[in-house]
């Protein structure tokens, strides 16, 4: 049985043969002029025209002096007719090549065809081919399936060819953040880049990578965890409407819905609040998704998800008291760990009241298929909201709950200086206690919000939302998740020259 190694030894000997016939396998330049997906779509009115498609080719059948070949691009796939009579003979120069050089072209290699547009004897329609380059030879067959996934991951290019509706996944998640980036420009807002590299990094709960900069006298440096302490800065420069959309970086474990870097976005809104960004989201939601999906109607696991109607309203000690008969402000830490081990659910040695009765509610949010708006926040889990006027303590936030996940988090924006210091200096006090996941004390921010801040309501989400509605889990749901790092057998025994260690 022939192996790897056997086929990159032939195509190696292809690429020899090509190379003594002049041929560069390589060229830098391509001629086409139509997708095959538009000699396709258009059909009928290029009938007879002359056209060029290149592609990689996923099938080669020669039959004497007739030649029959499928190449595919992003658009989608054509045959290729070749009657030798009519195809130009080998050109070197120009990388042209003839009937007889046919036998040198592998599926996988790259090629581009001119010919006429027709339609075959047996009714395929066709380019019926005059002239043929090849635009790059491929070393490594392609295979013919791919469900290993971990090779999958590995070799998400290959994955890709194999798996076409992978590569559609990926332009669907393209379409999620375009139109996002478009809902959000449509109404006002300026997309404004923020650093990765922060000497404090700040806005979630979360464990940061950290990192150090040479040119700054090896000062450490952590990846940002989330968007939005720099973004409320803007506000307080005077921007009234602003958003980012990139990478954020959070040093926990893998799980189906998070990664430890991932893409998000996060707006901030002057003189706008709460029930502002509520509605706002709920249209966001709405068009992002239709036009993602092309529909509102969701089959997302167990869960029957319909995005077109009324958000039903949660409140937060409500839900917590009626499924635990805890009150969330009055109970003690005791309390709160009797409930998480009546529940089977993990008690740690750190454990906080917080984070405790955060579990507790994660233990609910699990089996809610929603839209579901969270309100009525305590003021404890939530530490950069805003308080109610209602009901000091709690926060004005609200949380989308939708197929067992949080998909989203908005608040009122604290901007009170005072108060901030004191929620940032109770979270600091979590930190020296072991809680690494708390947030960090900043006293620069701080100090911006002394200078002054409007009223603003802030949103945040990560591409979560698309792995949700695209019914995929977090490494599936994009192109180059990280794993191990590892070199097979195969690459080692290809490669020996190189060192891997």
């Amino acid at each position: 049985m022939a192996t790897l190694q056997d086929y990159r030894d032939e195509r190696l000997r292809k690429l020899e043969q090509l190379k003594a016939l002049g041929v560069d396998a390589y060229p830098a330049t391509a001629n086409r002029t139509h997708h095959t997906g538009e000699v396709l779509e258009q059909f009928d009115s290029l009938v007879g025209q002359t056209v060029t498609v290149a592609g990689r080719i996923m099938s080669l059948r020669k039959f004497g002096k007739l030649a029959f070949v499928v190449v595919r691009d992003e658009s989608g796939q054509i045959q290729l007719f070749l009657h030798g009579p009519d195809v130009a003979p080998l050109e070197a120069k120009s990388g042209v090549l003839g009937m007889s050089e046919l036998n040198l072209l592998d599926t996988g290699d790259f090629i581009e065809a001119t010919g006429e547009v027709i339609t075959t004897k047996t009714g395929e329609k066709s380019v019926g081919v005059k002239n043929l380059r090849l635009l790059t030879k491929s070393l490594r067959p392609m295979p013919t399936e791919l469900t290993n996934k971990e090779e999958r991951f590995r070799r998400r290019y290959v994955d890709m060819n194999v798996n076409v509706d992978v590569r559609e996944r990926f332009r669907r998640r393209s379409v999620f953040w375009q139109a996002t980036r478009d809902f959000l420009n449509e109404h006002g807002f300026t997309e404004i880049n923020i650093p990765v590299l922060e000497h404090t990094t700040g806005g979630a709960d979360a464990n940061p990578f950290v990192t150090h900069m040479d040119a700054l006298d090896d000062q450490r440096f952590y990846l940002r965890i989330s968007h939005e302490l720099p973004l409320k800065r803007l506000l307080g420069a005077g921007f009234e409407k602003v958003y980012d959309l990139g990478p954020r970086f959070r040093n926990e474990n893998y799980s189906d819905e998070h990664l430890p870097e991932h893409i998000a976005m996060e707006w901030y809104w002057a003189y706008a609040n709460w029930q502002d960004g509520r509605e706002f989201m709920e249209q966001m939601y709405k068009t992002v998704l239709e036009k993602t999906f092309g529909t509102l109607q969701f089959k997302l696991g167990k869960f029957d998800v319909d995005m077109s109607g009324e958000w039903e309203v949660w409140d937060y000690a409500t839900v917590i008291k009626d499924r635990y008969g805890i009150d969330v402000y009055e109970s003690s830490l005791d309390d709160v760990k009797k409930a998480l081990a009546d529940n089977k659910l993990e008690v740690e040695q750190t454990e906080n009241r917080a984070r405790g009765i955060d579990k507790l509610w994660k233990n609910i949010r699990k089996d809610v298929a929603g839209p579901v708006w969270l309100i009525n926040t305590p003021k404890f889990i939530s530490p950069l909201a805003k308080t109610s006027p209602d009901d000091e303590r709690v926060v004005e936030r609200f949380q989308p709950v939708i197929a067992g996940s949080e998909l989203g988090n908005g608040f009122s924006e604290l901007n009170d200086p005072i108060d901030q210091l004191q929620r940032f200096m109770e979270q600091q006090a979590m930190r020296d206690a072991g809680d690494d996941e708390a947030m960090m004390l900043d006293i620069d921010y701080v100090e911006m919000l002394e200078y002054g801040m409007p009223p603003a309501c802030g949103w945040g989400h990560s591409e979560r939302v698309f792995w949700i509605f695209e019914g995929v889990t977090a490494r599936e749901g994009v192109p180059f998740p990280q794993l191990k790092s590892e070199i097979d057998e195969t690459t080692r025994t290809i490669y020996p020259n190189v060192r891997f260690e």
